[in-house]
């Protein structure tokens, strides 16, 4: 259970690329929470993700020398449904929510994998909670960036 947790759904043993391929499995279940449920719902499911994430991430993680290895993407999901949460208030570049998705999905990946700080700062926690909370991080970064950029495009 804790696997299929950690590797949302076994997305994350995909063999290459697998927190690309984790963020992209995200999109569907944000939109789907976007649309049904609204910023509440998002938030609350994050926050809802975010702990079962990291209590799945510490079961897989225990006695492990990798204390982030690349299949565990849980942390992912909830970074990436972060990244779009401006488009449950509405926000959109160029007016458009296929874009805003597709920007929101680039923003997140780049703060993911860059990881400035203070992402780099959770990164460097070695422990679960750090494994869940830089994607967090990642995606308020990108989700800041998503609504600055929305209000400088027409």
């Amino acid at each position: 259970m804790t696997k299929f947790i950690a590797t949302f759904g076994f997305v994350g043993l995909i063999p290459f690329a697998p927190g690309t391929f984790g963020s992209l499995a995200a999109l569907p279940f944000a939109w789907l929470l976007i649309v049904g449920t609204g910023p509440v719902g998002v938030i609350v499911a994050s926050a809802l993700v975010f702990g079962l994430g990291w209590w799945a991430t510490g079961l897989e993680t225990a006695g492990a020398g990798d204390h982030d290895p690349g299949e565990i993407v849980i942390d992912e999901v909830v970074g990436q449904w972060l990244a779009v949460l401006p488009m449950a208030f509405g926000v959109t570049v160029i007016g458009n929510f296929g874009v805003t998705l597709v920007v929101g999905f680039v923003l997140f990946r780049a703060f993911d994998i860059l990881k400035p700080f203070p992402i780099s700062w959770a990164d460097g926690l070695h422990t679960p909670f750090g494994v869940m909370f830089d994607d967090v991080l990642a995606g308020l970064a990108a989700a800041l960036c998503l609504w600055i950029l929305a209000g400088l495009l027409p």
